[in-house]
């Protein structure tokens, strides 16, 4: 009886697959259909943002730090102004705190939307896609009222924000979130619960708590592992302590606890949870400035300091060194999507290529946010 010889393929998925959402590259070997691992390939999109820091200047960095993450810009925005507030001991008005958390959950449904909808276009379901950007579309037409752009904001100023929220936004913004809250539910009725789908992503990809400590995964990545650890709840920043609202985890109930389902969950819960969070800061927004007085020349001290925000994709961390002049000397940002790339050559070990398509999305990397 003869055996069957067989040979391992080295194959390219990207760095143009428009499943890797973004220019990125996995070196994959294979076995016919089943993968001996999948390793990532980064570096195609790194601009030296940080590097620019240094070139251009505390209030000239603003606009740079869209381009951190452009799918979540204001956490980016929010980041870079808490560290320079931080080292210069700005304390900002509470309603510009406020208006910080409007914007910036507004811009955490519209992310989620993204991540949902293409993973269900990534796997084969074109349709819920057109769903999810339809909504998005509509959170883009507030933001854009508010600050006049759709992607890259640039409304976060070093002290606060730079405009306050315009006449008749408030109830605009309450008014859609009316309209988001059951259309939520459709779109689980959709796709969330569709056999098929289920089928494609129980089981697969699955990170184990203490894999996911072990890899430093963050955000949606960590909390899907059943690790409830969400910085708005246990560091809180801004003003979060005022509001209520829930941290979904992972529960393991459509298949095994911390695999590709359990994390497309837990942003469609997190989803609500933002709304609740809207609906809380529109209903008790303070009166007041939305922006402290901050020199146009802005020197902060000599001195150092790290600032963490939960960002749509997890804990974003802005390391920032002064030297007393009006250029910071070091500059340095840990993003979710760096971290959840390291687990990516462990997990793709014996599954199928197919499936690389699955937790790629599953893990909602942003090529810009791995890069810099």
């Amino acid at each position: 009886m003869s055996t069957l010889r067989t040979e391992e393929m080295t194959l390219n998925m990207g760095p143009q697959h428009p499943s890797t959402h973004g220019v990125l590259r996995f070196v994959i070997r294979a076995d016919g259909e089943v993968m001996r691992e999948a390793v990532p390939d980064v570096g195609y999109l790194h601009r030296s943002i940080e590097k620019i820091a240094e070139k251009v200047g505390y209030h000239g960095f603003m606009p740079y730090t869209d381009r951190v993450d452009y799918v979540c810009a204001m956490f980016t925005n929010q980041g870079w102004a808490m560290a320079s507030e931080r080292l210069a001991g700005i304390e900002v008005p509470r309603r510009g705190e406020y208006c910080r958390v409007i914007a910036a959950e507004l811009n955490r449904i519209a992310s989620h939307l993204i991540s949902v909808g293409t993973m269900g276009m990534d796997i084969g379901a074109m349709t819920p896609f057109t769903h999810a950007l339809r909504e998005r579309e509509m959170i883009n037409d507030l933001i854009e009222e508010l600050c006049g752009a759709r992607l890259t904001f640039n409304y976060m100023r070093i002290g606060g924000v730079a405009w306050d929220l315009p006449p008749g936004w408030r109830e605009k913004a309450l008014a859609y979130l009316d309209h988001f809250d059951p259309i939520l539910d459709e779109y689980n009725s959709l796709i969330s619960y569709n056999k098929i789908y289920v089928e494609r992503l129980a089981n697969v990809g699955v990170i184990t708590p203490e894999e996911a400590i072990s890899y430093n995964l963050v955000g949606p990545n960590l909390r899907a592992c059943g690790i409830k650890w969400d910085l708005r709840k246990d560091i809180p920043y801004s003003v979060y302590p005022d509001f209520e609202f829930d941290v979904p985890v992972g529960e393991g109930r459509w298949g095994t606890l911390g695999d590709s389902m359990d994390r497309y969950m837990v942003r469609i819960m997190e989803m609500k949870e933002s709304s609740r969070i809207l609906r809380q800061a529109l209903q008790n927004l303070p009166s007041g400035p939305v922006l402290a007085k901050v020199p146009r020349n802005f020197k902060p001290p000599k001195g150092e300091c790290q600032v963490r925000i939960e960002s749509a994709r997890g804990d974003m961390g802005w390391y920032v060194v002064s030297d007393g002049t009006g250029y910071p000397w070091r500059v340095h940002v840990r993003t979710g999507s760096f971290a959840a790339m390291g687990i990516v050559q462990k997990l793709s070990r014996g599954l199928m290529i197919a499936d690389l398509v699955t937790l790629i999305a599953s893990l909602d990397v942003i090529a810009p946010e791995i890069d810099r």
